[in-house]
């Protein structure tokens, strides 16, 4: 039977230093406050954006909620950035993905102050990520670094396969994970014989976005196996990116879902508002 890595106990963990963080820097005079900025009326960005806003809470964080209409321009979106970018009560901002279709997402991942890009996805954060300089990383395999640390799972010497390519996860997590000596290889939509090469990992990071994909017969004995997907299965039901009764026996340590990456996620980007804020307050 695998160890189940129980991401719920570890983000209460994570919130919790940062909660004595931001006391600590509160009383430095430093401001901490997270803008989230939501357009539209998508019901889980909705679902997330309270989340988050609880997590805030939660942290001692100052938070500023912005809701714009599905119609909003580029323009009124880009000159709220603007002026959040210049808002010294604002240490973190974020702009709640998907947009609606007419707006410009790179547009607006690059006009957020990379100092402030507490989701870790302007280039020159995961610029600096690529040269292994300081920054702020994207929070889901951020989180998930966290996680194989906190069960004491070393990637150095060991081969690690990512199943997905985006810029959000897969790339980043390949950057991590190389960084701590591990023999990456990054699977998608083109790689042939994806089953094979998910095969030889000792680490498996599914983030593919498809119920189920990965089966039990693509993994290895023992390995440990990351499962980002939030999906839905043919009944409806909650589900991941790794069919878990399927693969669960042969590993050695899986995350649930839910209750594993997703409320680490949220963890880390309470953990990058903060380092946001010392950042501010250093500099």
């Amino acid at each position: 039977m695998a160890i189940i890595i129980d991401g719920r106990a570890l983000a209460a963990r994570v919130r919790a230093q940062a909660a004595a963080d931001a006391a600590r820097l509160t009383a430095a005079g430093s401001a901490l406050g997270l803008a989230v900025v939501l357009v539209g009326e998508d019901q889980a960005s909705r679902t997330y954006v309270r989340s988050k806003l609880r997590d805030c809470r939660e942290c001692g964080i100052r938070s500023f909620d912005y809701k714009l209409s599905a119609d909003t321009s580029q323009d009124r979106l880009m000159s709220l950035i603007a002026r959040l970018n210049a808002d010294d009560a604002v240490s973190g901002i974020l702009v709640q993905m998907p947009l609606p279709p007419h707006l410009d997402a790179e547009a607006v991942v690059q006009a957020v102050d990379p100092a402030k890009d507490v989701d870790g996805f302007h280039p020159e954060n995961l610029g600096r990520l690529v040269r292994g300089l300081p920054g702020l990383r994207p929070c889901t395999p951020a989180g998930i670094m966290c996680m194989l640390d906190a069960y004491g799972i070393d990637p150095a010497g060991k081969s690690a396969v990512i199943v997905g390519r985006s810029s959000i996860v897969g790339k980043p997590m390949s950057l991590m994970l190389l960084a701590r000596d591990a023999t990456i290889s990054v699977a998608h939509s083109h790689t042939a014989d994806i089953a094979e090469i998910c095969r030889g990992a000792d680490i498996l990071v599914a983030a593919c976005g498809s119920a189920k994909m990965v089966q039990g017969d693509w993994v290895a004995e023992r390995a440990t196996v990351i499962d980002v997907g939030m999906d839905r299965d043919e009944s409806g039901a909650l589900c991941g990116d790794v069919d878990f009764d399927a693969v669960e026996p042969r590993a050695a340590a899986i995350t649930p879902v839910p209750g594993g990456v997703g409320p680490m996620t949220r963890a880390m980007l309470m953990r990058n508002v903060v380092s946001a804020a010392a950042s501010e307050l250093c500099g």
